[in-house]
Protein backbone atom coordinates (compact mmCIF):
# COMPACT_ATOMS: atom_id res chain seq x y z
CA UNK A 1 0.00 0.00 0.00
CA UNK A 2 1.49 3.11 -1.07
CA UNK A 3 1.86 5.93 1.78
CA UNK A 4 -0.80 8.29 2.56
CA UNK A 5 -0.02 11.85 0.87
CA UNK A 6 -1.97 13.45 3.88
CA UNK A 7 -3.46 12.60 7.51
CA UNK A 8 -6.35 13.88 9.33
CA UNK A 9 -6.15 12.74 12.81
CA UNK A 10 -9.02 14.12 15.22
CA UNK A 11 -9.27 17.29 14.07
CA UNK A 12 -11.81 19.94 15.10
CA UNK A 13 -13.03 23.57 14.77
CA UNK A 14 -14.87 25.87 16.43
CA UNK A 15 -15.54 29.34 16.10
CA UNK A 16 -16.54 30.61 19.57
CA UNK A 17 -18.49 28.26 20.98
CA UNK A 18 -19.87 26.55 17.77
CA UNK A 19 -17.88 23.56 17.14
CA UNK A 20 -17.84 23.04 13.47
CA UNK A 21 -15.77 20.33 12.97
CA UNK A 22 -16.09 17.18 15.50
CA UNK A 23 -13.32 14.82 15.75
CA UNK A 24 -12.35 14.34 11.74
CA UNK A 25 -10.10 11.39 10.40
CA UNK A 26 -8.98 10.22 7.00
CA UNK A 27 -6.54 10.15 5.09
CA UNK A 28 -5.09 10.57 0.97
CA UNK A 29 -3.30 8.30 -1.04
CA UNK A 30 -1.76 8.99 -4.31
CA UNK A 31 -3.92 9.23 -7.21
CA UNK A 32 -7.19 9.01 -4.96
CA UNK A 33 -10.19 11.21 -5.87
CA UNK A 34 -11.93 11.85 -2.76
CA UNK A 35 -15.57 13.61 -2.99
CA UNK A 36 -16.96 15.07 0.02
CA UNK A 37 -20.85 15.39 0.15
CA UNK A 38 -23.17 16.40 2.68
CA UNK A 39 -26.13 19.49 3.19
CA UNK A 40 -25.19 22.92 3.74
CA UNK A 41 -23.31 23.67 7.01
CA UNK A 42 -21.86 20.36 7.80
CA UNK A 43 -18.36 21.58 7.59
CA UNK A 44 -17.29 20.56 3.95
CA UNK A 45 -16.24 24.01 3.44
CA UNK A 46 -14.26 24.68 6.63
CA UNK A 47 -12.44 21.41 6.77
CA UNK A 48 -11.04 22.09 3.28
CA UNK A 49 -9.86 25.19 4.52
CA UNK A 50 -8.18 23.61 7.63
CA UNK A 51 -6.57 21.80 5.45
CA UNK A 52 -5.41 24.28 3.11
CA UNK A 53 -4.34 26.55 6.33
CA UNK A 54 -6.75 29.11 5.39
CA UNK A 55 -8.22 28.44 9.31
CA UNK A 56 -6.79 27.09 11.90
CA UNK A 57 -7.77 24.08 13.27
CA UNK A 58 -8.89 24.16 17.04
CA UNK A 59 -6.82 20.73 17.79
CA UNK A 60 -5.90 17.74 16.12
CA UNK A 61 -3.09 17.14 13.39
CA UNK A 62 -3.05 17.33 9.70
CA UNK A 63 -0.15 15.34 8.55
CA UNK A 64 1.44 15.75 5.54
CA UNK A 65 3.93 12.89 4.52
CA UNK A 66 3.65 13.11 8.66
CA UNK A 67 4.44 16.61 9.25
CA UNK A 68 1.83 18.28 11.29
CA UNK A 69 1.63 21.61 9.04
CA UNK A 70 -0.24 22.81 12.21
CA UNK A 71 2.94 23.24 14.18
CA UNK A 72 4.99 26.56 14.42
CA UNK A 73 7.76 26.67 11.73
CA UNK A 74 5.91 25.04 8.68
CA UNK A 75 6.63 27.42 4.85
CA UNK A 76 2.80 27.80 4.54
CA UNK A 77 3.71 29.15 0.97
CA UNK A 78 5.32 26.24 0.16
CA UNK A 79 2.96 23.83 1.75
CA UNK A 80 0.16 25.21 -0.41
CA UNK A 81 2.27 24.67 -3.52
CA UNK A 82 2.25 21.35 -2.74
CA UNK A 83 -1.60 21.11 -1.47
CA UNK A 84 -2.52 23.17 -4.05
CA UNK A 85 -6.65 24.98 -4.01
CA UNK A 86 -9.32 25.91 -5.66
CA UNK A 87 -12.42 28.14 -4.76
CA UNK A 88 -16.07 28.36 -5.43
CA UNK A 89 -15.52 32.00 -6.53
CA UNK A 90 -12.44 31.62 -8.48
CA UNK A 91 -10.05 34.12 -6.15
CA UNK A 92 -7.98 35.21 -9.64
CA UNK A 93 -6.06 38.31 -9.45
CA UNK A 94 -8.16 40.43 -11.35
CA UNK A 95 -5.95 43.13 -12.38
CA UNK A 96 -3.59 40.71 -14.24
CA UNK A 97 -3.39 38.72 -17.14
CA UNK A 98 -4.98 34.94 -17.45
CA UNK A 99 -1.50 34.10 -18.22
CA UNK A 100 0.41 36.37 -15.63
CA UNK A 101 -2.47 34.40 -12.56
CA UNK A 102 -0.94 31.39 -13.45
CA UNK A 103 3.21 32.58 -13.84
CA UNK A 104 3.15 34.98 -10.49
CA UNK A 105 2.81 32.30 -8.22
CA UNK A 106 5.80 29.98 -9.88
CA UNK A 107 7.93 32.77 -10.07
CA UNK A 108 7.29 33.94 -6.32
CA UNK A 109 7.35 30.78 -4.46
CA UNK A 110 9.00 28.33 -6.94
CA UNK A 111 11.32 31.01 -7.66
CA UNK A 112 10.94 29.64 -11.49
CA UNK A 113 12.44 32.09 -14.32
CA UNK A 114 9.77 33.71 -16.43
CA UNK A 115 10.18 32.24 -19.22
CA UNK A 116 10.39 28.52 -17.42
CA UNK A 117 6.66 30.03 -15.58
CA UNK A 118 5.31 30.62 -19.04
CA UNK A 119 6.24 27.95 -20.67
CA UNK A 120 4.77 25.38 -17.87
CA UNK A 121 1.63 27.69 -17.39
CA UNK A 122 0.87 27.84 -21.50
CA UNK A 123 0.90 23.67 -21.25
CA UNK A 124 -1.85 24.06 -18.38
CA UNK A 125 -3.78 26.50 -19.88
CA UNK A 126 -3.68 24.43 -23.22
CA UNK A 127 -4.90 21.56 -20.69
CA UNK A 128 -8.11 23.64 -19.22
CA UNK A 129 -8.57 24.87 -23.02
CA UNK A 130 -7.47 28.75 -22.26
CA UNK A 131 -4.70 28.98 -24.02
CA UNK A 132 -6.05 31.71 -26.51
CA UNK A 133 -6.79 33.87 -23.35
CA UNK A 134 -3.95 34.25 -21.96
CA UNK A 135 -3.87 38.12 -22.30
CA UNK A 136 -7.97 38.69 -21.26
CA UNK A 137 -8.25 39.76 -17.76
CA UNK A 138 -10.24 37.86 -15.61
CA UNK A 139 -13.57 40.23 -15.74
CA UNK A 140 -13.80 39.98 -19.63
CA UNK A 141 -14.00 35.80 -18.60
CA UNK A 142 -17.00 33.87 -18.21
CA UNK A 143 -17.79 32.09 -14.91
CA UNK A 144 -16.46 28.50 -16.56
CA UNK A 145 -13.57 30.35 -18.25
CA UNK A 146 -12.02 31.85 -14.82
CA UNK A 147 -12.73 28.39 -13.53
CA UNK A 148 -10.54 26.63 -15.68
CA UNK A 149 -7.80 29.44 -15.34
CA UNK A 150 -8.23 28.63 -11.85
CA UNK A 151 -7.30 24.80 -12.24
CA UNK A 152 -4.36 25.62 -14.59
CA UNK A 153 -2.83 28.25 -11.95
CA UNK A 154 -3.11 25.43 -9.53
CA UNK A 155 -1.62 22.62 -11.50
CA UNK A 156 0.88 24.90 -12.92
CA UNK A 157 2.46 24.66 -9.26
CA UNK A 158 2.10 21.04 -9.78
CA UNK A 159 0.93 20.36 -6.55
CA UNK A 160 0.89 16.73 -5.21
CA UNK A 161 -2.52 16.85 -4.25
CA UNK A 162 -5.47 19.53 -5.55
CA UNK A 163 -8.06 20.64 -2.90
CA UNK A 164 -11.64 21.78 -4.82
CA UNK A 165 -14.19 24.03 -2.52
CA UNK A 166 -17.74 23.32 -4.54
CA UNK A 167 -15.75 24.55 -7.84
CA UNK A 168 -18.68 24.51 -9.49
CA UNK A 169 -21.32 26.12 -7.38
CA UNK A 170 -20.94 29.74 -8.39
CA UNK A 171 -21.55 29.10 -12.05
CA UNK A 172 -24.66 29.17 -14.65
CA UNK A 173 -25.54 25.44 -15.53
CA UNK A 174 -24.54 25.14 -18.83
CA UNK A 175 -21.02 25.91 -17.74
CA UNK A 176 -20.99 22.99 -14.81
CA UNK A 177 -20.23 20.73 -17.69
CA UNK A 178 -17.25 22.30 -18.71
CA UNK A 179 -15.19 22.59 -15.66
CA UNK A 180 -16.29 19.08 -15.07
CA UNK A 181 -14.91 17.86 -17.92
CA UNK A 182 -11.59 18.98 -16.95
CA UNK A 183 -11.55 17.76 -13.32
CA UNK A 184 -12.92 14.44 -14.89
CA UNK A 185 -9.66 14.35 -17.41
CA UNK A 186 -7.44 15.55 -14.36
CA UNK A 187 -9.02 12.34 -12.38
CA UNK A 188 -7.99 9.66 -15.23
CA UNK A 189 -4.61 11.03 -15.11
CA UNK A 190 -4.25 10.35 -11.75
CA UNK A 191 -4.05 14.07 -10.31
CA UNK A 192 -5.21 13.40 -6.77
CA UNK A 193 -8.18 15.25 -5.99
CA UNK A 194 -10.33 16.18 -2.74
CA UNK A 195 -13.40 17.38 -3.74
CA UNK A 196 -16.12 19.23 -1.74
CA UNK A 197 -19.03 19.54 -4.46
CA UNK A 198 -22.91 19.22 -5.14
CA UNK A 199 -22.68 17.24 -8.30
CA UNK A 200 -23.76 14.15 -7.27
CA UNK A 201 -23.44 12.35 -10.46
CA UNK A 202 -19.82 13.30 -10.93
CA UNK A 203 -19.15 11.84 -7.32
CA UNK A 204 -20.53 8.67 -8.08
CA UNK A 205 -18.58 8.64 -11.15
CA UNK A 206 -15.48 9.82 -10.93
CA UNK A 207 -14.04 9.42 -7.32
CA UNK A 208 -12.74 6.60 -5.98
CA UNK A 209 -13.62 7.26 -2.37
CA UNK A 210 -16.69 9.24 -0.80
CA UNK A 211 -17.38 11.28 2.47
CA UNK A 212 -20.81 11.81 3.76
CA UNK A 213 -20.57 14.61 6.07
CA UNK A 214 -23.41 16.10 8.51
CA UNK A 215 -23.09 18.41 11.51
CA UNK A 216 -19.55 18.22 11.86
CA UNK A 217 -18.56 14.85 11.45
CA UNK A 218 -17.86 11.74 8.65
CA UNK A 219 -21.82 10.34 8.86
CA UNK A 220 -20.46 7.79 6.69
CA UNK A 221 -17.56 6.96 4.59
CA UNK A 222 -16.44 4.20 1.89
CA UNK A 223 -16.46 3.76 -2.46
CA UNK A 224 -19.20 5.42 -4.22
CA UNK A 225 -20.38 2.41 -5.00
CA UNK A 226 -21.16 1.38 -1.37
CA UNK A 227 -22.70 4.95 -0.73
CA UNK A 228 -24.65 5.63 -3.44
CA UNK A 229 -26.59 2.38 -4.00
CA UNK A 230 -26.11 1.12 -0.50
CA UNK A 231 -25.79 3.93 2.11
CA UNK A 232 -25.99 2.71 6.19
CA UNK A 233 -27.05 5.65 7.91
CA UNK A 234 -30.55 7.57 8.12
CA UNK A 235 -28.79 10.67 7.61
CA UNK A 236 -27.21 9.66 4.21
CA UNK A 237 -30.23 7.76 2.80
CA UNK A 238 -32.57 10.77 3.43
CA UNK A 239 -30.10 13.32 1.70
CA UNK A 240 -28.87 11.15 -1.29
CA UNK A 241 -32.63 10.38 -1.97
CA UNK A 242 -33.53 13.79 -2.59
CA UNK A 243 -31.03 13.53 -5.33
CA UNK A 244 -32.17 10.63 -6.57
CA UNK A 245 -35.51 12.28 -6.53
CA UNK A 246 -34.39 15.35 -8.20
Amino acid sequence: MSEAILNVNHLRKSFGNNEILKDIDFSVKPKDVTCIIGPSGSGKSTLLRCMNLLETPSSGEILYHGRNITEKGVNVPEYRSRVGMVFQSFNLFNNMTVLKNCTVGQEKVLKKSKEEAEKNAMMYLEKVGMAPYINAKPKQLSGGQKQRVAIARALAMEPELILFDEPTSALDPQMVGEVLEVMRALAKDGMTMIIVTHEMAFARDVSKHVIFMGNGVIVEEGAPKDIFENPKNELTKEFLSRFRNS
